[in-house]
């Protein structure tokens, strides 16, 4: 049985498809980079990390907290790979900028095109290459003049010409919302004459749903699933998967029949601090035309059926990552924030065997945040990094965090005060930004590195420091509530940063290693 969540941790919105005999899976990546993110797998039970894509075609510099890259769809036709994408600009009510774009590539890990801008009706964009070669982009459309606090109107649909690169004729709405709201997330398939339109609907929060329509003209008018919607966690507070929604389809070549799907595991049933994660259920037909879950109900399954004629082991996803900082490349598990990993603020040469990151911003900054991290997968874990780092006042500081957005981290750093180096933590809860009095003096000038590490267990963490001819380590400090690491479209991440306020780049700090193991 292949076990869910597939994608642990911050792994929403996911994309499925399959070519050939490969099977894809593209998740949105906001404002972390490099940008969407792409699994691959052979038989649906097993994934691993494929590439990224976006690379230097965004600029993401000053995009707000849960904006920027949003619901990638990936498709394949006429040999080649297709993204499309949202760039969200600002999404302050009433408005939200949205701007839409395509690139395409031979292969999955590229080369890929120039971004080529779509539109900004709305967001989630979607292409699907009908049979008769013609080409349909389709999106949520957002209504700034609607009462309710989400705008999200329906979906539209409009050609778009591959030759030129544009869309052509006038778009036309296809669907409006049925009274679960929120109707996002389109993707078109195509079966026994039918045109399916897959939505997401209710919001990505506990509303979250999968509703289905059909049409016999791609344009419409559709007909929505007399028993919608066809999957949701709403009121099954039982399910170890809620927030289900955001589903794609595939087609194995058996037959079969499997959706990816958006899900959280929230702690306390409310508090999903490893983010929105991706999960997998099998789907059947039924004898009406209809999509449904293989294993009965709208409730998602915490386990599934792998595909017929599937042999192999299913393997545990891989969680711990180690990395020494010795390769010629920064590790692929990284991401940086709103900017790409470079030689320019992350360099592997300058000290052999060290990452160096130089100051940059405060961890406030949409700008120049010189922070690298990864993806919490487990609600059980140890992570550890040692550091070698000579502040010369307070302004400066380097160290270990955790880190949701800049409203909510855990940040233990070593600073300089008054002339004394020390190590502090500062959190920052909903918005609040607190610097806890506990202080520790550390040895001036030494060329030995300082061990700092988290062990969190569930909603609980301890922050750990180890000095040089240190026989143990030592509690620095004891946070007992992590559930303010939760909330908005992306999960915690864990991570390492420098930051000097007083001068960009005028400081830096060499990383030795850094760990991350799992407890669970």
């Amino acid at each position: 049985m292949i076990k869910n969540p597939i994608l642990p941790g911050f792994n929403p919105d996911p994309c499925l498809l399959r070519v050939e005999n490969t099977y894809y899976i593209a998740v949105s990546s906001f404002e972390w980079l490099p940008g969407v993110r792409v699994y691959e797998s052979q038989d649906l039970a097993n994934w691993e990390y494929c590439t990224d894509i976006l690379t230097d075609q965004v600029d993401l510099k000053g995009n707000a907290i849960n904006c920027s890259i949003w619901a990638p769809q990936i498709s394949y036709a006429d040999g080649e790979f297709h993204l499309l994408y949202t760039d969200v600009k600002s999404s302050v009510r009433p408005f939200k900028d949205t701007h839409n774009y395509i690139i395409s590539a031979p292969s999955m890990k590229g080369p890929w095109s120039k971004p080529v801008y779509l539109n900004s009706s709305g967001f989630d964009p979607s292409l699907f290459h009908d049979e008769d070669g013609r080409k349909w982009l389709s999106n949520a459309l957002w209504d700034y003049r609607l009462a309710t606090p989400n705008k999200s109107s329906g979906i539209v649909i409009q050609e778009y010409d591959a030759v030129t690169k544009s869309l052509i004729g006038e778009p036309v709405k296809i669907f409006d919302c049925t009274e679960l709201g929120k109707t996002e997330a389109p993707h078109i398939y195509k079966k026994d004459g039918y045109y399916y339109l897959i939505m997401a609907e209710g919001g990505t929060g506990s509303g979250h749903a999968v509703t289905i329509a059909r049409s016999k003209s791609v344009t419409g008018p559709y007909e929505v699933d007399p028993h919608y919607p066809m999957m949701t966690s709403s009121n099954h507070p039982e399910s170890p998967l809620q927030c289900a929604g955001h589903a794609s389809l595939v087609e194995t070549p058996e037959g079969e029949w499997y959706i990816a799907h958006l899900t959280t595991r929230p702690l306390r049933n409310q508090h999903a601090i490893l983010g929105r994660e991706t999960a997998l259920q099998k789907v059947i037909w039924d004898e009406d035309g209809w999509l449904r879950l293989a294993h009965g109900g709208v409730a998602p399954a915490l386990e599934v059926p792998a595909p017929k004629g599937f042999e192999g082991e299913i393997k545990e996803f891989s969680h711990d990552f180690s990395d020494d900082f010795s390769g010629p490349e920064l590790h692929s598990n990284w991401n940086s924030l709103r900017m790409l990993p470079n030689e320019e603020w992350c360099s592997l040469t300058e000290r052999k065997n060290h990452l160096r990151i130089y100051g940059g911003e405060s961890l406030h900054s949409f700008f120049n945040h010189h922070l690298l991290g990864i993806r919490q997968t487990d609600f059980h874990f140890t992570a550890s990094t040692k550091l070698l780092f000579e502040p010369k006042q307070f302004l400066q500081m380097a160290g270990l965090l955790l880190f949701l957005n800049p409203e909510n981290y855990l940040y233990a750093y070593i600073t300089n005060e008054d002339g004394k180096r020390l190590l502090r933590v500062i959190k920052a809860e909903r918005g609040d930004v607190h610097l806890i009095d506990t202080k520790v003096e550390l040895p001036q000038n030494s060329e030995e590195g300082i061990e700092l590490s988290i062990v969190a267990a569930g909603q609980e963490a301890n922050i750990y420091y180890h000095l040089p001819q240190q026989k143990e380590t030592q509690l620095l400090y004891a946070e007992k509530d992590l559930t303010f690491l939760s909330g908005g479209f992306t999960g915690n991440f864990i991570a390492i940063a420098c930051h000097d306020m007083n001068q960009y780049k005028g400081c830096y700090a060499d990383f030795e290693f850094f760990n991350y193991e799992s407890n669970e």
